[in-house]
């Protein structure tokens, strides 16, 4: 199969493939870099992004503020020439401030997901930063391009369709997550594309759509890219990597999976997501209620109520306590066997990718 290159509003990237975020502090300037510089889409993710700032746990908005701006200067420093985006949880606390100072800073994409991004558009306005939702169906993809074209007068960039086998927070219910019988990720790509079809003009170019969760090798790159979708979002398989920004614990944690070693559970704000088990999950059961510390990160957290702190538990896992922290995967971790390199993965999907045969589109 010949590689198709992925035009987003004109930002044209040489491989169809997105680096997705993981947060907190998983994918930073070291790995969003490395993934610019073979041809494909870096992505930082937003959230507490300033958790290793000396004022983060007194002064969080600002640190958080600061330490963006400070890595997309270093993405640029490592990556001149190629596309980097910013994920932000439209969940998160101060998601207005965030944004504004990404577009200051010359951020390319703006990601945005964990609730429908109805004001975005508005925040951007008269920047040249590309938009991208993140939906899990094509009832919000509809309803979140209805919108902005009705009430902001402009069209998504692009579309990430994320499926049930993606890591972190999932947009479905913990029973379709459990079910052998979930929807793939392609045949939500159909959906959305169904979905969208009255929105595509005949005088502008189409709204591209981007496969994520559980995409791992050329072959599946290849089947998505045939079901209809432009182009890919891939995570999991991009931490186990040198240039990975998370401790080498948590990569470990990676390498060590086993397909029974993931579990699917619910995060202080009600959405599920999939994680490793280990002996924080297994005590969650009988965890005390309420929370000391809290970071203000998220809008709908209850610290008097929260099993625990995301924030809290996302950090340690990141600095390397993968006991004690929370740490998130794909469906697919347990086909990570070793630490690669940026490059080393990125030729390997190109190798398998152009063994594929083609198809129509």
């Amino acid at each position: 199969m010949k590689i198709p290159k992925l035009n987003i509003g004109g930002l044209i990237s040489e491989l169809p493939i997105l680096q997705g975020a993981m947060g907190v502090g998983v994918s930073g300037s070291g790995l969003a870099a490395a993934i610019m510089n073979q041809g494909g889409i870096g992505v930082l993710a937003g959230v507490d992004i300033g958790f290793r700032e000396p004022d983060f746990f007194k002064n969080t908005m600002a640190a958080n503020v600061r330490a963006l701006k400070a890595e997309i200067i270093r993405v640029r420093e490592l990556a001149p020439k190629g596309i980097l985006g910013l994920n932000l949880m439209v969940a998160m606390n101060h998601y207005q401030e965030m944004v504004k100072a990404a577009v200051e800073s010359g951020i390319d994409l703006i990601i945005s997901g964990a609730g429908l991004p109805l004001d975005l558009p508005a925040f951007v306005a008269g920047s040249k930063t590309k938009i991208a939702p993140i939906v899990s169906s094509g009832k919000a993809a509809k309803t979140i391009t209805k919108y902005w074209e009705s009430h902001h007068g402009r069209r998504p960039d692009m579309i990430i369709v994320e499926g049930p086998e993606a890591g972190g927070h999932l947009g479905f219910s913990y029973e379709t997550l459990c079910s052998p019988n979930r929807p793939s990720v392609q045949d939500l790509v159909k959906e959305v594309l169904e979905a969208i079809k009255g929105f595509q003009k005949s005088d502008e170019k189409p709204i591209p759509v981007i496969a994520a969760g559980g995409i791992f090798d050329g072959a599946d790159i290849a089947h998505s890219l045939c079901e209809g979708a432009d182009g890919v979002q891939m995570a999991t398989r991009f931490v186990a990597t040198v240039e990975c920004d998370a401790d080498e614990q948590y990569k470990m944690a990676y390498v060590d999976a086993k397909k029974e070693d993931v579990a699917i559970i619910v995060s202080p704000v009600g959405m599920p997501g999939r994680a490793l088990i280990n002996p924080f999950i297994a005590g969650l059961e009988i965890a005390g209620k309420g929370i000391k510390g809290c970071f203000n990160c998220l809008k709908a957290c209850n610290p008097g109520t929260a099993p625990y702190c995301i924030s809290d538990v996302l950090i340690k896992a990141v600095k390397g306590d993968v006991q004690e922290g929370l740490v998130f995967v794909g469906s697919n971790v347990h086909r990570i066997h070793e630490i690669q390199t940026v490059k080393e993965i990125i030729d390997s999907l190109k190798s398998e990718l152009a063994l594929q045969p083609e198809c129509d589109r």
